[in-house]
């Protein structure tokens, strides 16, 4: 029901009310406005990537993922920029490529999931610079007892010296026919993501185990190797062997062995590394009481135990034969590290090798035994 509003005369300077509400409702509309305006700021600001180094967690957001993947399948398609414009953080026409956050962030989380020395590393993200470098303690200071007149010499003084990492760049190319581009109606930014993975996760795992030259990081295979302990004067950085007891295989006796040679901070973390084939070979294993020395779980995704410690499987690794040392054991935290420089660069090119389009992407990631006394090796000799 409509009711008429009343008004009473009033005076040349009193107020008109009807004009004071539409004053005071063209302001809260005004108000409104600006509100919904800020907010649409914040929503597609927190939606936005994040920017590489910025610590954020390696799990990304779905709709981010899938925004950057449709933004990277219209640039792999047709070269369109325009979506990469909105999305990505460092963007650069003029030098060919473009800085991905997401898929650079993703892409670090599936090599992690693939590569068992990624996994159990000390793993640094490196934002600037071509090296990374930490000062390490070669040794011990000294002290000693004495009596109240004695008189007291200098003892030994710590050793300082600096561990350095240099950057080494990986490349991977996925050449895609412009048919395929032109008529696809598959996710092409996925699939390329996930073919480049592949490439990186097998590349770098070779080399975190076996790298040897100056190109790419530093195997913890490679270091020289010594039956000298921790407490003697190893040469160098090189890593402890310890002899299985026979020429030709592992043995039960062998393995505990190496066991106790790894000392007790590092034993509590250690983590066996072998090939499927060395595994194969010591499941078989028995203690002198007959008892088998593998546990193998009965838990999905638990790992297998071998004398209380948990085993990972690297291909990469040696397998059983004389003179080899198929066998790691350590505590890889302190053992190894890898550092990691942000950011993944993607290049397209139409042009090198048609009727392929080529896609070049650019990674920079470096390792190095950080701690040679928290790696064990088993040797296979009598």
């Amino acid at each position: 029901m409509n009711r008429k509003i009343e008004t009473k005369d009033r005076g040349e300077d009193e107020p008109d009310v009807v004009e004071l509400i539409d004053d005071l409702a063209a302001k809260m509309e005004g108000s409104l406005a600006a509100l919904l305006k800020r907010q649409d700021e914040l929503e597609k600001k927190f939606n936005r990537p994040a920017r590489p180094g910025g610590g954020g967690d390696l799990d990304t957001k779905a709709g981010d993922l899938a925004a950057e993947h449709k933004a990277l399948g219209a640039f792999i398609k047709s070269g369109d920029e325009t979506e990469f414009k909105a999305l990505a953080t460092d963007f650069d026409p003029a030098a060919g490529y473009f800085v991905l956050p997401q898929m650079s962030s993703t892409m670090t989380k599936r090599i992690y999931d693939q590569s068992p020395i990624r996994r159990l590393s000390r793993t640094i993200s490196l934002e600037a610079g071509d090296v990374w470098e930490e000062p390490i303690d070669n040794d011990e200071s000294g002290a000693q007892w004495v009596g109240e007149r004695q008189e007291r010499g200098a003892t030994a003084t710590p050793q300082l010296g600096m561990f350095r990492v240099p950057l080494c760049e990986i490349w991977g190319q996925q050449p895609v026919t412009q048919k395929l581009l032109d008529t696809s109606s598959v996710n092409v930014g996925a699939w390329i993501e996930g073919k480049l993975s592949d490439k990186f996760a097998r590349v770098e795992g070779e080399s975190f185990v076996n790298g040897d030259t100056p190109l790419e990081p530093q195997g913890f295979m490679t270091l020289a190797k010594s039956a000298l302990g921790d407490m003697a004067s190893r040469p160098g950085n090189a890593l402890q062997f310890v002899n299985s007891g026979s020429a030709t295989a592992i043995t039960a006796d062998g393995l505990r062995d190496l066991y106790w040679t790894l000392r007790a901070p590092h034993r509590a973390n250690a983590t066996w590394l072998m090939a499927s084939a060395t595994a194969n070979a010591l499941d078989k294993l028995k203690d002198g009481y007959g008892d088998y020395i593998w546990r193998s779980s009965s838990t999905a995704g638990v790992l297998p135990t071998l004398l209380g410690r948990p085993v990972e499987f690297d291909e990469n690794m040696p397998t059983i034969a004389a003179g080899t040392f198929p066998v790691a054991f350590a505590d890889w935290q302190k053992a190894y590290v890898i550092v990691d420089r942000l950011g993944l660069r993607l290049v397209r090119d139409p042009y090198t090798s048609k009727p392929n389009v080529l896609f070049d992407a650019f990674k920079r990631v470096g390792g190095g035994v950080a701690n040679s006394d928290a790696i064990k090796l088993q040797q296979i000799s009598a």
